[in-house]
């Protein structure tokens, strides 16, 4: 079992981006960590500091539930776009071997995003 992430236009060949459940808490632990903070220390994560104390545009992504929740609008794709290829860019740059998966992980997602802006639909998570 695990957790998809594809745009809500109803096309189920649209691309989409998949996880188990602990890649994508490791995901998204890489990804606060290439924000400068520690998710495990962010309210909803076991931590008690609040989201308003960490600026990224990341927050819709990285504050989202596994299960449930709402959709992200295609605001909020247009939002995480641009940082979330700085930080894939970054990390390829790095050529850390051990962010691979981080990194191909991360461009799907960016190819995701892509479509819900360009087709005005949410990212939908299930």
């Amino acid at each position: 079992m695990g957790l998809v992430l594809f745009p809500g236009d109803g096309d189920t060949s649209s691309p989409d981006v998949s996880w188990s459940y602990s890649g994508f808490a490791a995901f998204r632990r890489r990804l606060a960590q290439a924000e400068g903070f520690t998710l495990s220390e962010m309210w909803g994560f076991g931590g008690e500091r609040p989201w308003s104390e960490v600026p990224t545009a990341l927050e819709p992504l990285l504050d989202h539930p596994d299960d449930g929740g709402d959709d992200l609008s295609p605001a909020d794709c247009a939002a995480i776009l641009p940082r979330l290829e700085t930080i894939t860019d970054q990390w390829a740059q790095d050529g850390d071997d051990m962010l691979h998966q981080h990194i191909e992980d991360g461009r799907k997602l960016a190819t995701v995003l892509r479509l819900c802006i360009e087709k005005h639909v949410p990212l939908g998570f299930a």
